[in-house]
This record gives C-alpha cells, structure tokens and sequence, in this order.
C-alpha cells in the first residue's frame, strides 16, 4: 500500500566524549583560537579516537531516534556517509545487524554533506512507493580523520558524529510530513572538496564558499515554493553546519531571521551527513525546534551536491536528551 505523505516521527544524535577546543589545535597547528573563529565561528568539535567507528556512531543515533519514535523496528535503514568503517562491505547492514533489524533493506549512501537530504530523499521515496512502511535514515561521519594533520585550512573545520530520523507513511496534512526533496549536482565542481587514499581532503575554500551559499540559497527557496511557503512563513532555518559564515549568507539571501536559524557549529564542526540531524535532535532538546515550526532544511556538499526540504516540525512522542550531553556520547 502507498503511502499519501512521509512524515518524520523521530530524531536522534551521538557524539564522541572527546572536545578539542582551537585552543588545543593551536598547539599543533599555526593559527590561534580568535583566527579560527572569526573565520569559522566555531569553538570546539567532538574527535572519535580509534575505538570509535562510524557505525557505532551510527548505532547510538539510531537507537535515540528509534526511542523517541516510540519503536523498536524500521523495515528500511539508509545510512548516508563519506567515511565507512571500510571500502567494502557497507556500514549499514551492520549497523541494522546491531540494532537486532537483521534481514531489513539497508545501504549506504555517498552524497558529501548532502548526504542526509539524499538518503531521506531514497527513504520517503521506498515509504511513498509502498516498498516499506517505516524507515530509519543516519548520517554519520568521522570527518576529522580526512584533513592532513598540519592544516590549518581544513583541520579546524571537522568533527565526528551522527544524526537519525524515523519515517513512517502518513497524512499530509499532519506535523512532520516532508514536502517534496530537492536535489542536484554539478560535477563540473568535483575537485573543490576532494578526498582520496592515501591523500588528505582538500578544499578550495572561496570557490566552495560561492557554491555553497548559491545552491543552498536557490533549493531552499524551491523547497519552500513547493509547499507553497513564502520565506516570510520559514520559522526555523536548519542549514547545514558548514561554517558560520557560509551558514550568515545562506541566511540572509534568504530574509530569515537572526532568531529563526538554527546553529550549532560552534560547539561541534562540521560533521558531513551527521550535521542537519544532529542539529534538528539537538535544537529540539533545547526547545528550540518546537511542534508546529515550519521548518527549512538546506544543505551543500562534495560532489558538488545540495538539496533542501521543508516540513512543519512534528509533536515527538517521546523525548530523550540528545546530542552533546545525552546517551549518544561514548561512555
């Protein structure tokens, strides 16, 4: 049976125990703490140590998104990630084996920081088609480990973590239904954020910051016409966490707010397809995601990719605490 809307029924987000602040960088690196903020805004980010791998990441997301959704059970698991455990196999069959789903669909997703747009796209769309009435969609990625250690152009930049979501079918006029996902590429940018073994990420910051600030710009813009939004209705603002500058341009080429964007880059990095997740669970914890927010997602990634969605924030049946002070850090 098809499903009329997908709606989102649950969020989660882990974390690694471990904080390095800029101050800790600047003892390896040539750069201060005040030059890292004034040109990143961030302040510290979570680093995973060799004991921690992207699907136990993974796992611990899952598990709080399926908690808050009240479940124990999804019948499909995408996971969109830049940084899997190995080449080959994937992360997500054992990250659903973990979560006691053996048998389930369950696959990986390469979409840079894009990812989780991506991978939510692939799971309403199996939702949508009747192929599953649930589903649980991660994006984890231990982006620390990319940079080459004496960068301090991209080092500062990355930190670790996961978010997850819960889908299930629905109405669509209820809270939590998705609009339509808007995604593109344009491989004509594939070298501005590159990364290949045995070579560390690289990136061209200023061509990467023109792109980033016009493709989130334009498919924000699409996805909220597509629910039939002017930006004046956006309440909450939920792009991806890239940098504040990039997040501030976003923001106002768009007319949203100061106090209607959503951010915690200064407190975790960026963390790839983890970031849009991580920030919804953690906004929501601190009551600053509310049910009833028209809320505008956004995000820019390698490949080059973008995409955004909008959707009216749901009433969760259950709320743990998320994010940097919850069960998701390793304890």
């Amino acid at each position: 049976m098809t499903a009329e809307a997908v709606v989102v029924c649950g969020v989660g987000a882990a974390l690694p125990s471990r904080s390095v602040s800029n101050t800790e960088l600047t003892t390896r690196l040539d750069t201060t703490d005040q030059w890292i903020r004034s040109r990143t805004g961030i302040v510290q980010r979570y680093v995973a140590g060799s004991e921690l791998s992207t699907s136990d990441l993974a796992v611990r997301a899952a598990r709080q998104a399926l908690a808050c959704g009240g479940t124990e059970k999804a019948e499909v698991l995408v996971v969109a990630t830049t940084t899997p455990d190995r080449c080959c196999p994937a992360v997500a069959p054992t990250v659903a084996t973990r979560l006691g789903l053996t048998g389930i669909p369950a696959y990986d997703l390469a979409a840079g920081c894009t990812g989780f747009l991506y991978a939510l796209a692939t799971a309403a769309g199996l939702i949508a088609g009747g192929t599953a009435r649930t589903a649980l969609v991660v994006g984890a990625d231990r982006l620390a480990t990319l940079p080459d250690p004496g960068d301090r152009a991209t080092v500062p930049l990355f930190g670790d973590g996961a978010g997850a979501v819960v889908l299930r079918g629905g109405s669509a006029n209820e809270a939590g239904a998705l609009g339509p996902v808007i995604l593109g590429s344009d491989g004509t940018g594939a070298d501005l954020i590159r990364a290949s073994r045995p070579s560390a990420l690289r990136m061209d910051g200023a061509d990467v910051f023109r792109h980033a600030v016009d493709r989130m710009s334009t498919t924000a813009r699409e996805a909220a016409a597509a629910v039939g939004w002017s930006l004046g209705d956006v309440d909450r603002l939920a792009p991806h966490q890239a940098n504040s500058r990039i997040i501030s341009f976003v923001a106002r080429r768009l007319g949203v707010r100061e106090d209607r964007r959503l951010g915690n880059v200064a407190e975790v990095g960026n963390t790839g397809a983890a970031s849009i997740p991580l920030l919804l669970a953690d906004a929501a914890a601190q009551g600053r995601l509310r049910s009833g927010h028209r809320t505008l997602l956004t995000a820019f990634g390698a490949g080059l990719t973008f995409g955004a969605v909008a959707l009216t924030w749901p009433t969760l049946p259950a709320h743990p605490p998320f994010g940097r002070k919850g069960p998701g850090h390793d304890q």
